[in-house]
């Protein structure tokens, strides 16, 4: 789907890849960029960053920003945010629900079940209720595209990252079965789910990657929004994470661990994780 034009709401947009994203859409020429993010704070920094971005495209509008202090974990309050959204701006063309959140480091007998249900509302279940919304009137106008930001982790057990795991193979799982729901409905609705490498974003501060490079935000955000355009159903980033299942399917428990967790590293990044600095 093009850029060029749509209203485009973000959720956890005002920080991290969110707020790149935003830049990227409003530099593209949407005519509207929603942040949907918890921070007062993080949202006036969005504003003052983005608020003067003009767009790159030849023949585009400056678009518009408009921000809202939601909490995408509740559903009231998202009926209620989406209400003013198609009052105040009109309707959603493309929605990014890229808010997330990891809470430490520690095995699964150590979590707490506060940090479990925290992962799961924030992570899994918000983007639902999101697209829950939001989705009845892109399928009525027969028209849209809602991106999920999941993870690689969504994909690959990760030791000390169990719970944050769950989270995201929930919403590749989810976002599967959407796609197919819509394909076989007809619909011109395009769903894409996304499944990046850590990013450095200070969200997995202390994260040692022994082989794969953590990902530089500003290109992750750049094949995400290309990702939508493009109209794919799934991306990973690097574009090796693509066969993660095959090599699942193919290889022996031993065999896999030994390759991922020994020779890549991948079961030991977590141990020195320390996140972002509050």
């Amino acid at each position: 789907m093009d850029i060029i034009g749509k209203n485009v709401l973000i959720t956890g947009g005002a920080s991290g890849i969110g707020r790149i994203m935003g830049r990227i859409c409003l530099e593209k020429g949407a005519a509207n960029l929603i942040i949907w993010d918890l921070s007062q704070a993080n949202i006036d920094m969005t504003e003052a960053e983005l608020g003067h971005v003009r767009p790159l495209v030849k023949g585009a509008r400056q678009g518009h920003m408009h921000s809202y202090i939601v909490n995408v974990s509740d559903n009231n309050v998202i009926k209620s945010a989406y209400g003013r959204v198609k009052r105040e701006v009109g309707d959603v063309d493309i929605l990014i629900n890229c808010a997330g959140i990891v809470r430490g480091n520690n095995t699964f007998d150590k979590q707490t079940e506060q940090d479990i249900k925290l992962t799961m509302d924030v992570n899994a279940t918000a983007p639902m209720l999101v697209a829950l919304n939001i989705l009845p009137d892109m399928i009525a106008r027969d028209s849209g595209h809602i991106c999920n930001i999941a993870s690689a982790a969504g994909m690959l057990g990760v030791p000390k990252l169990s719970v944050y795991c769950a989270s995201k193979w929930a919403v590749i799982g989810w976002t599967e079965s959407m796609r197919i729901e819509l394909k076989q409905a007809r619909s011109h609705v395009r769903v894409t789910s996304v499944a990046p490498y850590f990013i450095n974003t200070g969200m997995f501060d202390g994260v040692c990657s022994k082989v794969f490079p953590i990902l530089k935000p500003e290109k992750t955000a750049a094949k995400i929004i290309r990702a939508i355009e493009s109209g794919k159903s799934f991306r990973g980033i690097p574009f090796a994470y693509h066969f993660i299942r095959i090599w699942q399917g193919l290889l022996p428990n031993c065999l896999f661990d030994f390759i991922f967790g020994k020779v890549f590293g991948v079961y030991s990044v977590m141990d020195h994780f320390t996140g972002r600095k509050k």
